[in-house]
């Protein structure tokens, strides 16, 4: 089995590390980098455990704008970045290159996306991915050679393939953008259907196969009112007056793909991780990455 070809979230795993990590992680002038030190030691764990072909690191916009176009309120609730972490955003590239690992970001689309793109691409080239994250639209990207990985307690890998993601949703990934549309996303401020939660957008994308399926079925007031399939007239009437939107958010949640370079093969340089790492204020993973270069 080829080793995989490992795409990491950059923004998700700033974040996470910024809200997981005391701020008291500093550097010698007292500067927070405990967002950087926990994006470098989540994904050394995953190089450690699934020995990549190559890692990664992806960026892009904080929202792409045709989707604010299809959805004005989309990312509107998110709350301006903190000055501290927008510092460490800003050298994440430098260290994330420093251990060779591939830095690659779109102005344009965001960093979903981008993975996305990278997994698709191994995948025609019959590699593996796996996609480090935590954004739910990037369960629609999975299949039987891409996965998404997770860290549990210890650093224990999971991963999850396309029947772990059936059983999470109730739906195969294909049917991911589906789903979102329908239950809405919480952390994207979309809202979904109104009246649908999870169970009952996976029972009507069960019985009818996709979105369009659906909206199609709620127009036909005698199958609804007779009981035919799993919709309920007030369920019916939702979608009906919310089909346009539903559609919009479909679209929003569909992942997009851009052109992108495959990486050749690439080992993490831990020496010159070491020394950036110093650089940069974290003295303790400079002498982890030393250690991990004289191994």
């Amino acid at each position: 089995m080829p080793a995989p070809l490992l795409i990491a979230d950059v923004p998700w795993l700033l974040y996470r590390s910024f809200f997981a990590l005391p701020a008291s992680i500093a550097d010698a002038g007292g500067r927070p980098v405990n967002a950087l030190l926990g994006t470098v030691n989540a994904l050394l764990a995953l190089v450690e455990s699934e020995r990549p072909r190559c890692v990664v690191a992806c960026m892009g916009a904080e929202q792409a704008e045709y989707r604010v176009q299809l959805y004005p309120p989309y990312h509107a609730h998110r709350e301006q970045m903190p000055a501290e972490l927008a510092r460490q955003w800003t050298l994440a590239p430098q260290m994330l290159e420093s251990l060779g690992w591939v830095w690659s970001a779109s102005e344009t689309l965001e960093a979903d996306d981008v993975m996305f793109s990278y997994a698709r691409e191994e995948e025609a080239a019959n590699g593996r991915a796996l996609l480090f994250t935590g954004d739910r639209d990037l369960y629609g990207a999975v299949s039987e050679r891409v996965h998404l990985a997770s860290l549990g307690k210890g650093a224990a890998v999971t991963q999850m393939g396309p029947q772990e993601v059936l059983e999470r949703y109730g739906v195969p990934p294909a049917l991911v953008p589906d789903f979102i549309a329908l239950r809405g996303d919480p952390s994207d401020g979309l809202p979904g259907a109104p009246g649908v939660g999870a169970k009952t957008a996976a029972a009507l994308l069960g019985g009818y196969g996709s979105l369009e399926a659906l909206l199609e079925a709620a127009q036909d007031a005698f199958a609804v009112r007779t009981g035919e399939g799993p919709l309920r007239p007030r369920t019916a009437a939702a979608l009906r007056e919310s089909a346009e939107q539903l559609r919009a958010f479909k679209e929003i949640a569909t992942l997009q793909r851009i052109d992108v370079q495959l990486p050749a093969d690439r080992g993490t340089d831990y020496a010159s991780g070491a020394d950036t790492a110093r650089e940069l204020g974290m003295r303790r993973l400079g002498e982890r990455l030393e250690q991990l270069a004289k191994a």
